[in-house]
């Protein structure tokens, strides 16, 4: 293995097996991710309690994919000189749309409405931030319960 080093310091080479690398995720890997039989038995174990596992995947995913759409047009603008422009912008407030409709899909899932999200999110920040501000401190060290 070739190691460039770039600042004259010593590097230490390491070499990484990632044949036993993937061994040893596949052994921290629940069944219901591994076997497609195991992950519908886990289905059907959620649908008896009620759960709407193909919502919640759903949105999970899409919320996932559409935010990262969003970040890319913002990271485009940000560091790589895309324009801050009426078109861009229009772009953004679509995938926002997008996000929306998965976390609409959540909501469903949850038996929640977009106004019990926002009041709860506002009881959390409230309780965070008493004072009503931001305060570096109290968003790096909370108080047990506080997610």
């Amino acid at each position: 293995m070739t190691v460039i080093n770039l600042f004259e310091k010593e590097v230490e080479q390491v070499q990484v097996d990632f044949g036993r690398y993937c061994e040893f995720v596949n052994e921290v890997t629940s069944n219901a991710t591994k076997y497609t039989d195991k992950f519908v038995d886990r289905v059907n174990e959620l649908g008896e309690q009620g759960v709407e596992i193909q919502r919640l995947l759903t949105a999970a995913v899409g919320i996932t994919a559409e935010g990262g759409e969003f970040t890319e047009i913002v990271k485009k603008i940000a560091f790589q000189g895309k324009p801050f422009n009426d078109q861009n912008r229009e772009h953004m407030i679509v995938e926002l749309g997008d996000v929306m409709w998965y976390i609409a899909q959540a909501c469903i899932a949850l038996g929640v409405s977009f106004d019990d999200i926002a009041i709860r999110n506002v009881n959390k920040l409230s309780a965070r931030y008493p004072e009503g501000t931001f305060e570096v401190f109290r968003s790096e060290n909370r108080r047990e319960g506080d997610i």
